[in-house]
């Protein structure tokens, strides 16, 4: 989860519950990165912050990192899909509805 560090944001990793296997490299962390509005083209809103699965396979390959694919995606463990779509949704969140948000 992105944690404000005073002015600096900290992208922590994903920790899989499954591993996704690529060839020899066994991917066990995946970092989701702020999308910006042009990653979120050809989804809903209302679809994404309901974690709907269509929307999370067009928007997660383009915010992850390593980047992963719509296939890899689509065989991925639910527990991991709903790991990474909960991280997209904290994104998507302002400011103030996030827990520990004081204004200054």
């Amino acid at each position: 989860m992105a944690k404000d560090k005073g002015a600096v944001k900290v992208i922590e990793p994903v920790t899989l519950d499954t591993p996704i296997k690529r060839g020899d490299t066994e991917i066990t962390q995946v970092y989701v990165k702020k999308p910006n509005s042009g990653s979120l083209r050809g989804t809903s809103l209302t679809d994404l912050m309901g974690m709907d699965v269509v929307g999370l396979m067009k928007v997660l390959p383009r915010i992850t990192n390593p980047s992963l694919t719509e296939v890899e995606i689509q065989n991925m463990d639910p527990a991991d899909l709903v790991q990474l779509g909960s991280e997209l949704v904290g994104f998507l969140l302002p400011k103030s509805a996030l827990p520990g948000y004081q204004e200054d």
